[in-house]
């Protein structure tokens, strides 16, 4: 009777979840698309739209390992609905002054600010939280089904987010979008934080924090891990040599050298996120048959040969080739990629929500995800700037040989078996 009746709460949790994900993420990606749109439409300037786009990645850098103290300090739960209520209050407050005073430059610059500090805060103690609110058995699937959340929404988001911008208010969208975070709020605070028992969450109060101390312990206790350190670095790789060798490239090459057309390129973009999901679809069984320190090496090796392939067909550029073989060829290298980031991202996450304990988990978490963040604008960058001097085939082919030469050699040196772990824990 009792383990019927967790079964009903696990089930509950991850519906909870997703239905506020869903919400909140739905929402914050259609009002980021059009939001952007409108300032570059109120401006005509490239450099506000810019603007409007860092301040949703910057504030992210710094306060993220704050955030990871946070969320090893206090009581998780509190602070996950406490963020999306302030997120519902910023945005129904900037719907009130823009009312009055109209949308004005400024007060979307504030909000874009102040909103990815509560995201921030949001999504590090989630994460850390996630071990606490399903079995071993359902962590995994837990991760997949945000994962396809987020790359449903990355293909939906702009395409609604066109929708609002063309044919209604912005005003409107925007109190929209802070009733979703408030809705958001409520699915959360319905949640069992407590449910998995062995990782029941202790009452937090009146903790000292210094701020200092805590993020060097966390570093420490990373630093001591090379396991955990070495799937870091391949994390941190992956978004470095994507952003380097694919993220910027791959668009210049589709649109100012093949000139395939904005459809076409839509196809190709919107095959990533499809890939992502099909990838998230499977992970887990995959991750049972076959020892992931193997995997991992298999996947890397298939990531940089796609990375490679993105930069072939400027190479037999005289080939006569019409646009739709460009347009399904690129399609289908990004719907592999997408899969393969699914293989990498997923199964890593699971192992440091299992690994890390609860008083580390926040900041170790937060760390990595930092540093990740921090390499992405890097490596855009760095890829803006070659493009000007160097053949545009030379990023895609060069960094998808370096990025297999790296993880050779750090992937060797990884030690994880998760069919084991996954298998048992679904007995």
């Amino acid at each position: 009777m009792e383990t019927r009746l967790d079964e009903k709460k696990e089930i509950r949790n991850l519906g909870l979840y997703s239905s506020g994900k869903i919400i909140s993420v739905f929402g914050t990606s259609i009002y980021n698309f059009a939001i952007s749109f409108y300032v570059l439409k109120l401006t005509g300037s490239a450099l506000s739209f810019t603007i409007t786009l860092l301040l949703g990645i910057l504030p992210m850098i710094l306060i993220n390992p704050f955030a990871g103290v946070i969320a090893d300090k206090v009581n998780k739960k509190k602070m996950i609905i406490l963020m999306d209520f302030l997120s519902g209050t910023l945005f129904i407050s900037m719907f009130i002054v823009s009312s009055f005073w109209g949308l004005h430059l400024l007060l979307i610059y504030l909000t874009a600010f102040c909103s990815t500090i509560f995201v921030t805060f949001f999504g590090v103690c989630m994460e850390a939280a996630k071990p606490n609110i399903v079995s071993s058995k359902r962590l995994m699937n837990l991760n997949s089904i945000g994962k396809i959340i987020d790359s449903i929404s990355s293909i939906l988001g702009p395409m609604l987010g066109g929708m609002v911008f063309a044919f209604f208010d912005i005003r409107i969208f925007i109190i929209f979008n802070g009733i979703c975070f408030i809705i958001s709020g409520l699915s959360m605070l319905f949640i069992d934080f407590n449910f998995n028992k062995s990782l029941q969450e202790s009452v937090k109060e009146a903790v000292k924090i210094d701020f200092i101390k805590d993020i060097k312990d966390g570093f420490q206790y990373l630093y001591e891990r090379k396991n955990i350190m070495g799937l870091f670095l391949i994390l941190i790789s992956l978004n470095f040599f994507l952003s380097l060798a694919v993220t910027i490239p791959v668009p210049y090459i589709i649109n100012t050298i093949l000139e395939l057309g904005s459809n076409t390129f839509g196809v190709i973009q919107a095959s990533l996120p499809v890939g992502l999901i099909a990838g998230a679809l499977v992970v887990k069984k995959l991750t049972e048959r076959i020892p992931y320190s193997e995997l991992i090496r298999v996947v890397t090796i298939f990531l940089s040969v796609c990375m490679i392939a993105a930069g072939l067909p400027l190479i037999f550029e005289g080939a006569p080739f019409s646009h739709m073989i460009y347009g399904i060829y690129y399609s289908l290298l990004m719907f592999s990629l997408g899969i393969v980031i699914a293989f990498i991202d997923i199964p890593i996450a699971y192992f440091m929500q299992k690994e890390v304990p609860e008083e580390y988990r926040g900041r170790v978490m937060s760390i990595g995800i930092s540093i990740g963040k921090t390499m992405t604008p890097v490596a855009m960058v760095v890829s803006g700037f070659l493009l000007e001097l160097i053949p545009p085939y030379v990023l895609p082919i060069g960094g998808g040989i370096f990025y297999l030469l790296l993880n050779l050699l750090y992937s060797r040196k990884i030690s994880i078996n998760l069919s084991t772990e996954l298998k048992s824990s679904s007995n």
